[in-house]
């Protein structure tokens, strides 16, 4: 079992460091570090080879590196659907879903005779009809003792960095909400969801307390998750756990507004602006611009959120403050590289060191430093490259002023005035060399979303965005599409609008509320950066500054960090008078009247989950109400970026 200050990333990579050692807990327990060795006799050792499907390749990829597979034994690392060759010395290591088609493949190597043992281990609970048929089959062919081991494993989900995961639920928005999903597709899909709540309850290894709005899907996942906690023997023995995390389950109608509007911080427009998936960052860079024939090269970066020292420290930052924070650590490093150099003499330092001259020790020790700063030196020019690039797209579309009207719209400060709120969007949308089609599309969303706006304004909306785009439309079939699928979103919203079945605009207005340090002024932070401007990265700040100063203000609490928070703080008169609570230690419903009198212990750590998708701006704002006494997780069903979500939204449409 974990201990409670273990992050889900840390114990779920703890629980595939157990499968790969042939489910031995000795054998993970005694090798935790990803940079040291195994142990001398370890099942680490031992070569194997790891056949996984597709979803669990997608597991493994963000927490494990081909080296860090290697360091443990697997030689091999190959897909269960692939053509393999047998390689009978070796024992296998199987991880995948357990289906009907899995079960067939895997019968198939052991009748083959492909490897010397296979090691099942299923990503969730494998049935026992399932598991009957395989038993059958392996029978029928002789080649049972070729299975040593079956173990259900409870990893159902992506992990992506300490505190964020995914269970990769693809097109979960429109599936749930469209029209043509029966009952019985809605209730399966809800039964996985459970499942994969469970794997991450499962992996924690403590007993949660569930919380939920009433109805629904969140009611119907969390009924089914307290039920399978309820009951499974290991993890009701679990007597451990001093406190008791918060699961939050909500719905993505709750809050339409978070995944649409446009960001503020590094790391949530990275993964607006470019193309970010599982943590690897894509882009095109134009070389030499001003000739003739410039070329265009595409770059591709594996960043680590948590071990990247840059990333990990600023990808919560506005986008300014990390320019800012790139060009000071650039030029700091530089200058001590150069410092280390100029001492010997411009030679390979490691020639260059007298062990009988003065000094010896401090250069000798500087000297060991140089590869270390010369490994964060070269991190901290791929985020000088990854700047650039979402800088220029932060220019052409115009992101910080489609980001400050959206806020103001989300905060209410149109609230007295909905005319001035109306012809700000239009002016913003008439333009049609300010911002995409697809910028326009979100910033109507949102202001639809968050006032009072009637149906006959937003039509007028509307046809002022068909009216500007129409140019472009006509020229390039891309534009028509995100326009065609732009007003059926809209559609869908006027419609769920009409039939009450989003928050009234009035519910959707948060009180605007600063984070730690949000109160310096723009102007103050620009002036003093501009001083600084003579690295790449503060170059590129100061040609920005027209750009971006909007950027830095003050951020409101979303709707799921107002939630959570008000539950973890227990806060009267709030969602935790009116969430139900699902006990799984209790048999039935926990009763307000019956709440108010226990005595709770102080959360001390929370995990929100959306069902229907969420983004890194939902994820981000909710670490404004962690702190060293409380930690906050966050998952979904899938994680998107505008784009994605509002293809979702436009299919219901």
């Amino acid at each position: 079992m974990t201990t409670p200050e273990m992050s889900l990333k840390a114990a779920q990579v703890k629980a595939v460091h157990r499968m790969l050692a042939f489910n031995e807990e000795s054998s993970a327990a005694t090798y935790d570090n990803d940079f040291s060795l195994p142990p001398a006799g370890s099942s680490n050792n031992q070569w194997k080879i790891l056949i996984y499907d597709a979803a669990c390749r997608s597991i493994i990829s963000p927490i494990m590196s081909v080296q860090q597979l290697r360091r443990r034994g697997v030689t091999l690392h190959l897909l269960l659907n692939s053509e393999r060759e047998a390689i009978p010395d070796v024992p296998a290591i199987y991880f995948c879903r357990p289906t009907k088609e899995n079960l067939a493949i895997i019968a198939q190597d052991c009748a083959k005779g492909l490897y010397d043992r296979a090691h099942l281990n299923f990503v969730t609970k494998l049935d026992r009809e399932l598991m009957e048929e395989f038993a059958k089959l392996v029978v029928q062919t002789g080649s049972l003792n070729k299975v040593a081991s079956v173990h259900d494993q409870y990893l159902d989900y992506v992990c992506l960095e300490k505190r964020l995961f995914s269970l990769h639920k693809v097109n979960s928005y429109a599936i749930y909400n469209g029209s043509g999903t029966t009952e019985a597709m809605m209730e399966q899909a809800m039964t996985e969801i459970a499942y994969g709540l469970f794997s991450v309850v499962a992996t924690l290894g403590h007993i949660p307390i569930i919380r939920c709005p009433k109805g629904g899907a969140p009611e119907m996942v969390a009924r089914k998750l307290n039920r399978m906690i309820s009951e499974h023997p290991t993890l009701l023995r679990n007597k451990s756990s001093i406190t008791r995390p918060l699961v939050v389950i909500l719905d993505r109608n709750a809050d339409l507004i978070t995944p649409i509007q446009h960001t503020s911080t590094y790391q949530a427009l990275i993964d607006d602006l470019l193309k970010h998936q599982a943590n690897r960052v894509e882009f095109e860079v134009v070389q030499d611009p001003d000739s003739n024939r410039p070329k265009k090269t595409q770059k591709r970066f594996d960043l680590d959120p948590d071990e990247d020292r840059f990333y990990s420290a600023h990808k919560f930052q506005p986008f300014p403050e990390a320019i800012e924070s790139n060009g000071a650590e650039l030029q700091e490093v530089t200058a001590r590289e150069q410092e280390i150099r100029s001492k010997t003499g411009g030679a390979d330092p490691s020639s260059a060191v007298d062990p009988l001259s003065s000094g010896a020790n401090d250069l000798a020790n500087a000297v060991e430093s140089l590869p270390a700063l010369l490994n964060r030196k070269k991190q901290l020019e791929v985020h000088t490259s990854i700047l650039q690039a979402v800088m220029n797209e932060v220019a052409a579309r115009d992101v910080p002023q489609f980001y400050e009207l959206e806020s103001a719209l989300a905060t209410g400060t149109y609230k007295n005035d909905p005319t001035k709120a109306k012809q700000k969007v239009l002016t913003f949308v008439g333009d049609a060399d300010k911002g995409s089609v697809e910028d326009k599309i979100r910033l109507i969303m949102v202001y639809a979303l968050t006032t009072a706006a009637k149906t006959a304004e937003l039509d007028e909306v509307g046809t002022a965005l068909q009216q500007a785009c129409e140019m472009k439309a006509a020229q390039d079939a891309s534009v028509r599409q995100v326009l065609s699928n732009g007003l059926k979103a809209i559609s869908y919203l006027k419609k769920l609008r009409s039939m009450h079945m989003i928050p009234s605009a009035a519910d959707m207005l948060q009180e605007l509320q600063a984070t730690p340090g949000g109160e310096k002024s723009s102007s103050h932070v620009f002036s003093s950066l501009m001083a600084k401007a003579t690295t790449q990265a503060t170059d590129l700040l100061a040609k920005a500054t027209d750009k971006v100063t909007s950027m830095l203000g003050k951020i409101n609490k979303h709707h799921a960090t107002v939630v959570v928070e008000n539950l973890c703080e227990m806060k009267p008169g709030t969602e935790d008078e009116t969430y139900l609570y699902l006990d799984p230690k209790v048999k039935g419903d926990v009763d307000v009247i019956k709440l108010q009198s226990m005595t709770r212990a102080t959360v001390r750590e929370a995990i929100a989950f959306v069902i229907g998708g969420g983004c890194y701006g939902e994820y981000q704002n909710l670490q404004m109400v962690a702190n060293d006494r409380r930690q906050i997780s966050y998952g979904s069903t899938e994680l998107l970026n505008a784009s994605a979500f509002l293809s979702q939204v436009g299919q219901l449409g």
